[in-house]
Order: structure tokens, then sequence, then C-alpha cells
């Protein structure tokens, strides 16, 4: 498999060559591992993939998505230079036939070099497929790691109390875990720990749940995981998109800590949402496969069957039994004619602790949905018979982890997550192996 972008570099290292001396004045492109050239220190500001920047500097995001589409061993813009005269041309008009093997190689140098475009051309056609999947494998998890952003890191011997008050005074979800004894990181402290937690301890609003009040990180992970635990998935900076996307769906996870391996730091925390993101910045600028045009009916994406939903009077402390019993990370609110009306997610959950009214936990969905802390625009719906393209342009305008099917009556059909996207523009076009190996 020829490595993403590298028709485009081949050509142009051939017409480079021997102008060497003039290339040497003229500034390079980024390349794509997310670092400048050392002879240009003007462009190190732009040293990585602060995805945010995009937004507020509109007019520089073709710019680069073009320097950071070329192949890593090229700085060179995506201009195609104008090819020389074919050799043919220097062959004298007027041959006599016994002369003819003269011309012959110029010819058939031409016509070789005609059907090498031809089968170039052809063999780019039938892997349009695969083309995000190339992408995917092109680029590196440093070139999504922001210039700046914020990381939250928990040492094992915090509470747990105020560990989850410091993942709501920071805004974050989930922090990685760093036990002293080790000197490593062991886990991820996430929402779900808090729900668990909830679940287990919660008898009723007259009794204060004080697992939560007294237990340390460390001794609840001992309780609840036992003899289940585990290393933590992380990966490295260097290591291909397409590696992170396989180790989140693979190991069914939502959060993946990119961590340093000569020092040992957590840098950054990748994301379903954050890689699609990234990859829905080229779109335009790649070819588009057949599929992105078919139906996710057609394709099969998403979960049809055996859909968990709430109603608008269910307490949360059923909807949370939910969430552990059928390890889903959202609930759609359907009221008694079937019609979609709220979905109530994990991170809502965290509001809870946000407000402190973990007490009391037989409260409906209504009341504690009554306490979002941001604003909420609505559920965001897609139908079967939308186009793939469709979808994943809602769900990355939209900026959130799911979409609800409904059907013509805003009834619930199904749920199509972001795993679903991924495993459908990344890993399917890989190969049946990978992806029969992800769903064991």
């Amino acid at each position: 498999m020829k490595r993403f972008g590298s028709l485009r570099g081949s050509k142009k290292r051939k017409d480079q060559e021997g102008k060497s001396e003039r290339r040497q004045s003229e500034p390079h492109g980024l390349l794509a591992s997310g670092l400048s050239t050392p002879s240009t220190p003007v462009q190190s500001t732009k040293s990585a993939f602060p995805l945010e920047s995009y937004k507020q500097e509109p007019e520089r995001l073709d710019a680069r998505s073009r320097s950071y589409s070329s192949p890593p061993d090229t700085g060179q813009r995506f201009t195609l230079p104008v090819a020389p005269p074919p050799t043919v041309v220097a062959a004298k008009p007027l041959v006599p036939l016994a002369s003819s093997n003269a011309t012959s190689k110029p010819v058939q140098g031409s016509a070789e070099g005609m059907l090498e475009k031809l089968e170039l051309e052809d063999e780019a056609e039938e892997s349009d497929s695969d083309i995000y999947m190339r992408f995917m494998k092109s680029h590196k998890c440093y070139d999504i790691v922001p210039t700046s952003s914020k990381l939250v890191v928990f040492d094992t011997s915090l509470q747990v109390k105020k560990a989850f008050f410091a993942l709501v005074a920071n805004g974050v979800r989930a922090a990685p875990l760093w036990e002293s004894t080790k000197q490593s990181f062991v886990g991820m402290l996430t929402i779900t720990d808090f729900i668990n937690i909830l679940h287990r301890y919660y008898k009723s609003p007259m009794v204060q749940i004080y697992e939560l009040e007294e237990h340390q990180i460390e001794s609840w992970r001992e309780l609840y995981l036992q003899e289940t635990f585990k290393p933590l998935v992380n990966i490295t900076p260097d290591a291909s998109l397409f590696d992170a996307v396989y180790s989140l769906i693979k190991n069914k996870i939502h959060r993946l800590p990119v961590i340093d391996p000569n020092s040992g730091n957590a840098l950054y925390i990748l994301t379903h949402k954050r890689i699609l993101k990234f990859l829905q910045l080229f779109v335009s600028e790649m070819p588009k496969p057949a599929f992105m045009k078919k139906t996710l009916e057609e394709l099969g994406i998403g979960t049809y069957f055996n859909i968990a939903f709430i109603h608008p009077n269910t307490p949360i402390i059923k909807a949370l039994s939910i969430f552990v019993e059928r390890r889903v990370s959202a609930l759609p609110v359907v009221d008694e004619s079937g019609k979609v009306v709220d979905i109530y997610s994990k991170f809502d959950v965290i509001n809870l602790a946000a407000e402190k009214t973990y007490n009391n936990l037989d409260i409906t969905v209504t009341q504690a949905l009554q306490h979002r802390s941001q604003y909420f625009e609505g559920v965001v719906k897609c139908h079967k018979l939308e186009a793939l393209e469709t979808t994943v342009d809602r769900i990355v305008k939209a900026e959130v982890h799911r979409l609800v099917v409904v059907d013509e009556k805003e009834s619930i059909v199904g749920i199509v997550s972001l795993s679903d996207i991924l495993q459908a523009l990344v890993l399917t076009p890989a190969g049946s192996i990978r992806k029969e190996s992800i769903t064991e």
C-alpha cells in the first residue's frame, strides 16, 4: 500500500531534482509530523494542530490543510510543476524506414509512461475506499495534540469526592491516575467511576454515601476492580492515528492517554470526537469514497435492536442502573407516545456532583435535567436513509457523541455513535480481519 499522498510527492521530487540551490532559498511548508523546518523559525508557531484555532482563524484553514496533507518528506505546495516537453519532439520529423530503431526507444518510453500513468490512475481510483484509512496511517497522534490544553492528573491517594469535584471545577470528563509508589500512570478516573460509586452505595435520601466521602481513589480501585486490574491503555505521540482509532474501538474505551515513552509524561487525551473532527478538516481535499453516498441502512452503521431508553419520570437511580448494567453512555428519553424528547448522558450525571445533589437520587430525569450546566439545543437526530456523508457532517458540527436514529414519527429506531462512524470510515476498509477482531 502506497503511503497517502505519495504519488503527488514522487512527481514533485522528480521535478525538483537539479534545483537544490533555488529550493534552499525558498521557504518550506510544515511537515506532516507537525514541526516546522529549522530553516524557518518564523513558522514555529504552527507546530501543532490546535483545532480550536481554526474557528478563530478561518482564513488559514486552507493553507494549513494543504501543508499538512503533503507527505512528510516534502514541504512544497500542492501546485504541480509543468512537465518538460516529451523527448519524442527531439526526433527528426521525417525518418527513413531503415532508421526506425533509432526513434523507437523514445516512442516506446512515452507509451510506457502513459501506461504507467493510466495504471496509477486506476490504482488510485480503486483505492479511494481506503483513503481515510491511509490518511490516518500517514498522520501521528502528535499532529492532533494542541499547542496548549488543560490536562488534570490525580494522585491515587486523593479522596474520591475531591477528585470528582475537581473534574467539575476544571470542566473535564476524565483524568489520568498517577501512583507515586510505582512512579507511573495506572489508570483513568472517569464519570463512569462516579456512576458506579453512586449505584453501589446509594440507599435513600436519608442515608449519606459515606463511601464517597471517605474512599481514596486507590482504595476504591482495589475494591471495585479487585482481581480485574489491567494495565492502562495508552499510546505514544509517534503512533499513527490509525493505531489510536483501532485501540479506542478494540478496547471499547472513549479516552486514550498520549504518554511520552521517554519522559513518562501524559501529553493529552485522545477521543473519538477529536479524531473525527481532525479528519473532517481535510475531507474536502481528498477523493470521496463511493460508500460516503450510501445510506446508514445500506452500510449497516449503528445499533438498531434492544435499544436502552428511559422516560421523563424515570428516577435517576434507575437510569444509573441502566448505565451500569447495559454499559451504554447515553439514554434517549421517550415520552408516552414513543417520541424522543430528550437524552440523558453520563456527562449529565456529573451535574449531581456540581449541584451536590447526589444524596437524593430518587428525583426524576426531568428534574435532574433542569440543572444542565451547559446550553442544550435538543436531541440531534438522523434517519436510516440518510447518506453517511450527511451523518458525519451533522455529528461533527453538532459536537455530540451520538445521533439518535428516528423514523417519520420521531420514534426511536437506533443509535449511531462516533465509534460506529470511525469504524466505517477507517477500520472497515482495513479488512474484515480487523473488523472481526474488534467485535469479539
